[in-house]
């Protein structure tokens, strides 16, 4: 399987993470998100492949079979492989993981919109009531995980981690102490244990490389050069781990 992305996008990590939990070979291609130029995710070669122009997608080179967004992806490799353990079989159980991957788009993936692009991408200069907006969607989807999802249960669909949690995480850990440093999690105690258990969830540290070198961003945005190299030591774990399967 080949999947085209960079490890410092949230979703492309989540389809790796994915992956490497399972020690399944792929390769990686490199692609410049947002960008027309080659090796770019608007340029006509990937266009034609991959009409949205997002990463991360997907492309199996025996079949010639395309597949783009990150939950497709993943629920399409689940599926395949017959990964139950990570997307049940159970139909009920199954709704409740595809619930949380529906509720994911405009409400948890606002935490990079709201919280770190604005960090990382000074140029962008968001308006601030979009980032309001932004921080209200954030702010809702929490509690309704901290009081709901997570309330009685270790993950976000009972006792064993499913891809909702891995979809989650890189989206939600991110705004960490340990990573960019730009959300208080004290107010929820529930999602803090969360967090700590998806912090000892096989091949944590390895999918997680570009943020580890990005560092602190609650002082400091990083400079372009800090996110090439934080990019580049990501892709080289990624493809060592790779390698040794």
């Amino acid at each position: 399987m080949v999947i085209y992305g960079v490890p410092f996008s949230q979703p492309v990590r989540a389809v790796m993470w994915l992956l490497l939990i399972k020690n399944f070979p792929f390769e990686l291609r490199l692609i410049n998100p947002g960008s027309s130029s080659e090796g770019g995710s608007r340029h006509p070669d990937y266009l034609k492949k991959f009409p949205s122009g997002t990463i991360p997608s997907l492309e199996d080179p025996k079949t010639g079979f395309v597949l783009s967004e990150s939950h497709a992806i993943m629920c399409y490799l689940c599926n395949k492989y017959k990964w139950h353990d990570l997307y049940p079989s159970n139909l009920e159980d199954r709704a409740k993981v595809d619930s949380y991957l529906h509720l994911h788009h405009r409400n948890v993936r606002e935490a990079s919109i709201g919280l770190v692009a604005p960090k990382v991408r000074k140029d962008l200069k968001f308006s601030k009531d979009f980032l309001a907006t932004s921080k209200a969607n954030i702010e809702k989807a929490f509690n309704a995980i901290e009081n709901g999802w997570l309330n009685d249960s270790s993950y976000l669909v009972g006792e064993v981690m499913t891809i909702a949690d891995i979809s989650a995480y890189v989206e939600i850990g991110q705004l960490q102490s340990i990573f960019t440093n730009v959300y208080n999690f004290e107010p929820y105690p529930n999602i803090q244990r969360w967090l700590n258990n998806m912090q000892n969830i096989e091949c944590h540290d390895d999918i997680h490389v570009a943020l580890y070198e990005l560092g602190d961003l609650s002082k400091e945005a990083p400079t372009m050069e800090t996110i090439i190299n934080a990019n580049k030591k990501a892709f080289k774990v990624i493809q060592e781990k790779i390698i040794n399967m």
